[in-house]
This record gives C-alpha cells, structure tokens and sequence, in this order.
C-alpha cells in the first residue's frame, strides 16, 4: 500500500527505528485500503495484535502491505504487514505487523453501510 523511508527523526533513544513509527505508517497503509474499498472516509476505532519480528535502521525502505480480514455491516478489519528493506542492497526483513479496524462514515460522520460489491 505505501512505502516510506526511515529517517533519523524516526528513531528510538537506542538508535533503532521507532515502534510507534512503524505502527504509524502500518495505520496509514490501512487507511489507505480501507478508504479504497469503502469508497470514502473511514476512521480506525481499533489497533491490536501489533509484533515488531525485526528491526530497521535510518535509511532501510518500509513496505507496508495490507489485506483485508473480515467484512462487517459499516467496518473494515486490516491486517498490516511492514517489511524492511536494507537501503543498500535487496535484503528484506518483516519488521512489524498488525491489525486495524475502520468504520466507514457518511457525510454527516455517522458509521454507513460497506458496499458489499467492492
């Protein structure tokens, strides 16, 4: 769904990427499917099942990569995977992973129905 680089703002005190970072961007990710999907705004209302396998260094290419889990009446579940890739060679490493839940909103910010065709 996106990809994004690891700057030096992005770290932790120890000089590893952050995990708040990384939850972020798979947030992001998510976002972004669940919007595509659902064809308009959607808010996450629910974070969990979140594992950090690896680590990432300042300059090492996340790709977050999503799919879709569970169809409700007016929400969305997503599950999110982040994978690291080294920034000078093609070595990849699967540094987090996690689950979103959206509710899509109508205009008036109120949960609507998820078209069941998309």
């Amino acid at each position: 769904m996106i990809r994004a680089t690891a700057m030096p703002t992005d770290l932790n005190p120890y000089g590893g990427v952050f995990g708040g970072w990384l939850m972020a961007q798979m947030a992001l990710g998510a976002g972004a499917l669940a919007s595509r999907v659902g064809k308009g705004k959607a808010v996450v209302v629910h974070a969990t099942d979140f594992t950090f396998p690896g680590a990432m260094q300042v300059g090492d290419e996340l790709s977050v990569y999503c799919k879709i889990i569970v169809r409700g009446n007016t929400s969305l579940t997503i599950q999110a995977e982040g994978v690291g890739r080294e920034r000078d060679g093609e070595a990849t490493t699967k540094v987090s992973a996690g689950t979103f839940k959206f509710v899509m909103l109508d205009e008036n910010d109120r949960p609507r129905q998820v078209d069941r065709n998309a």
